[in-house]
Order: C-alpha cells, then structure tokens, then sequence
C-alpha cells in the first residue's frame, strides 16, 4: 500500500527555480565534450571523477570543489578533474543516509521537493564558483531528467549496473556513462550493460514513449568485487585488468575505456589506502603502455576531512557514509597522478 505524501513538481518547474546561466551552459558544453575526447582517446589526459561520497552539505561540497578547481587549472594539461557530487546514496540494507535528494538535512526526515531543489542549487553554486561540471550517479533513472542539465559525467552503481532500466536511460544519456562492474564482480554482466548502453533502445520514459540512439561513451568502471560472506576482491591488478581488456577488445565494443575506482572493494573500504592503489596503476601504466591506453582515469572519494562518522556527529566537511580521503592528502595525490600520466 503506498500512501501519497506529497506532490513532486515536474522536471521543467523545477530546472525554472534554479538553472544554469548561460556561460555555465557553456562550461558544461566545453567539459562535456573534453571528457567525452579522453574517452576515445582524442584527448591524451586522465580524468579523476574525485569527491565525497555524499554531498551532504552545501558549503562544504562548494568549498571542496573551489580546492579542486584551483589544481585544476595547474595540472590541466594532464588531467580532467571532475568533482564528485553525489546526491542519491544507495544503501545496501534500506536504512541510513541515503543523500540530498531524499533531504536537505541528513539530520532530518524525508523532503524529497526540497531535496531536489536543493541539489540542483548546489550544483549550480559549484559550478558558478569554481567552474567545474560534476559526476553524480544515476540511482533513480526518473529522476535524472531533473539534473540532466547540470552534469558532465554520470556513474551507474555497482548494484545498479544489472538493472533494465538504467542501462536503457543510460543509453538516452547525452554525456559520458561510466558504468560499474556488479557486485558479485561479473565482467560478462557489465560487458552486456555497456553493450545496452551504447546500443538504440525504444522504451517507456516518464509519460512517453522514447526511443534513443545510443550511448557510445559509455564505459567500465572498475570497483572490486564482494563475495559471499562480505570479504572484498580487488579487481585493479594488473592481471585483472589485462584479463577484461581483452574481453573488451573481442566484445566489439566502441571506445573500450576503463576508469578505476580506487575505494571500495579495490582498497577494502578502506579510504587511506586508496593512494597506493593508484600508486599500483601508475606503475602498470608505465611498464605496459597498451595497458595505459585503455585506463582513462580514477575515481577518489575525498572530502575536506579524514574518515566518516554518522549523521549529527560529522564534523564539517567529513563523510556521513564511507570512508573518505582528507583534503591534504587528495591534493597530493592529484599533483602525484599527473606527474605520473
């Protein structure tokens, strides 16, 4: 039995109450096709899709992503860095923090207009602030029309990648899709989940009938995997990595590319070790430039602060849910990739 709380207004009233200016469209313009470009290869840069978690607080994400902007303009001829701002979390039981979208406040109920509205101005502020795009992931497929204008990268979740419905919006999906292996870690699966999403699909959307020609930029991400009784496997070695490119290369696939996920399973959720997983990519990139060519960049989860701690105990710019980097560390971190790439 579902019991109506309270109306959601439509995707164009609210993009009406905050939207983009016209030279932040054209920012999003620019960066979109520059991530696109690293993704086929056009462009010899990495991207690093690098923020919290969950973008819980407005003043923090912003001040987060005004650090990042400044290493970007010093480290542009080597990287893209897109801010992760992630505002829909899923949770593995139902129950905890589960991102702006749900709430404003992850201290209070449930408000998902205010939610929305909130996440779209937070967007806006940081892009107008620092002039970078952001990576968000794709959690709720309906709900995506109400960001569409605002991102420049947009993730499938681990738990997601095997679902119908992401994989045909995300072949409607006019940016790059970075879509991860399933948790049980089945590179068949997310072969087939990029095969979906680069090919036309015609389906129902919101109140219409849509059809959509494909994404072509549509591409791994590598988290690691989690087997039965919880333990991680990382899937970042150099063994691994060969073993799917290959698998890649004979799917057929257009514009085979990998990002890695340095957290989860990759580091065992275990945030501070995720510069020496990156430390270990590095070193493969150099010793197999082949391997290089299919690695197109990093995903760091990192905020202002060290580690998490639960909503109303978190202090300023520190995770409500995983594990996070700390700023100083992220930075160098940053400057370490692009004197490595």
């Amino acid at each position: 039995m579902f019991t109506k709380v309270k109306a959601i207004p439509s995707a164009n009233e609210m993009k009406k109450a905050a939207t983009f200016t016209t030279k932040q469209a054209e920012i999003k313009k620019k960066r979109d096709n520059e991530i696109k470009e690293v993704i086929v290869g056009k462009l010899d840069k990495k991207l690093v899709i690098v923020g919290p978690c969950s973008a819980d607080n407005e003043d923090a994400v912003c001040e987060y992503v005004a650090k990042l902007a400044k290493v970007n303009d010093k480290l542009s001829q080597k990287l893209v860095i897109v801010p992760r701002i992630y505002t829909g979390k899923p949770r593995t039981k139902g129950e905890g923090y589960k991102g702006m979208i749900h709430s404003p406040d992850p201290t209070k109920g449930t408000d998902i207009v205010e939610g929305i509205l909130a996440m779209r101005k937070m967007l806006i502020r940081a892009c107008a602030e620092s002039g970078l795009t952001a990576a968000d992931e794709m959690l709720y497929p309906e709900n995506y029309e109400y960001v569409e204008d605002l991102l420049s990268y947009v993730a499938i979740g681990a738990r997601s990648s095997e679902n119908q419905y992401h994989r045909l919006v995300a072949s409607g999906i006019d940016v790059a899709v970075g879509i991860k292996n399933p948790m049980n870690g089945s590179m068949d699966v997310l072969l087939n989940s990029i095969y979906a999403a680069q090919i036309p699909n015609e389906f129902k959307y919101h109140e219409f009938q849509v059809k959509t020609q494909g994404n072509l930029f549509s591409h791994a991400v590598l988290r690691g995997a989690v087997g039965l009784v919880g333990q991680n496997f990382p899937n970042y070695h150099y063994e691994s990595v060969v073993n799917f490119t290959q698998g890649y290369e004979k799917s057929g696939l257009k514009n085979p590319a990998i990002v890695v996920d340095v957290n989860h399973s990759n580091s065992g959720k275990r945030a501070m070790q995720q510069p020496r997983v990156v430390r270990e990519i590095l070193s493969n990139m150099k010793a197999d430039k082949e391997y290089g060519k299919f690695i197109k960049g990093f995903m760091i989860e990192s905020y202002l602060l060290d580690g998490r701690a639960d909503p109303g105990k978190a202090k300023y710019g520190q995770s409500v849910t995983d594990d996070c980097l700390g700023w100083e560390n992220t930075e160098k971190l940053l400057f370490e990739i692009a004197e490595n790439v």
